[in-house]
């Protein structure tokens, strides 16, 4: 059985309250929970929150809601808490809960990938990067995949590099979701920061520090998250011209 976890936190340094930031008149959170609940394979998705307005804006657009601590330094931990508590889930997927256009296709690609390798414990999705400008934006997180398919690294450097200075076509941009075994889950948030993670300021370095493969799933589409106000507005604007195509 495999299950969504979306975090969600009102507490955003850039954007305080982001969760029911209203685009084309519905919460944020909202689209992402719409665009989660088209998923083919998921059987469930709840949203973990540790504030109450967030939680009675979920309940009034009839999603499921889990009431964490306040205290979690990451989405990971606040969705490992819930993780903890089900019985049934084998594989969860964490989709962050600002990105109102991570693919159902994605999601259902990602469950079955565990479906198919009963070994795999962690995956994730990139798609390739084609902008320069992109290739060295320290903000666009890229990870290099050896030939079969798993992550080498994950860094906010331009890897790897390339001496004609060109965005490069073993370079992918890695997109903020993630599936993994619920036992892998509850192992990974009781290991403590590492070297690397610490440096890039990427917590999936942990994972590879500790010698876990992650499978990264290659996608075309680039699901932007939002972090800012303008990022809303931009957002706002691309979901309003969807409805009228």
């Amino acid at each position: 059985m495999a299950t969504i976890l979306i975090p969600a936190r009102w507490a955003s340094t850039r954007f305080p309250g982001k969760p029911l930031a209203l685009l084309a008149g519905k919460p944020l959170i909202q689209h992402v929970w719409e665009q989660c609940a088209r998923s083919k394979t998921a059987a469930r998705i709840i949203i973990a929150t540790d504030d109450m307005r967030i939680a009675e804006a979920a309940f009034d657009f009839g999603a499921e809601v889990a009431l964490t601590r306040s205290d979690h330094p990451s989405g990971t931990d606040r969705a490992a808490e819930v993780a903890a508590l089900l019985k049934r889930e084998r594989v969860l997927v964490n989709v962050q809960g600002d990105e109102p256009f991570v693919e159902p296709k994605l999601i259902d690609r990602l469950i079955r990938e565990f479906k198919n390798d009963r070994s795999l414990e962690m995956a994730t999705a990139a798609s390739p990067i084609h902008d320069i400008a992109e290739f060295h934006d320290p903000n666009i997180v890229k990870v290099v995949l050896n030939l079969d398919g798993n992550a080498l690294y994950f860094s906010r450097a331009p890897i790897p590099v390339n001496r004609d200075n060109e965005a490069h076509s073993l370079s992918f941009r890695h997109h903020g979701i993630y599936a993994y075994t619920k036992e892998f889950l509850l192992r990974f948030v009781t290991w403590k920061p590492t070297a690397l993670e610490k440096s890039e300021k990427l917590e999936q370095l942990r994972a590879l520090e500790h010698g876990i493969t992650i499978r990264v799933l290659k996608t075309k589409g680039t699901s932007p998250g939002i972090d800012t106000p303008e990022q809303a507005v931009a957002a706002e604007r691309q979901i309003l011209r969807a409805g009228e195509s």
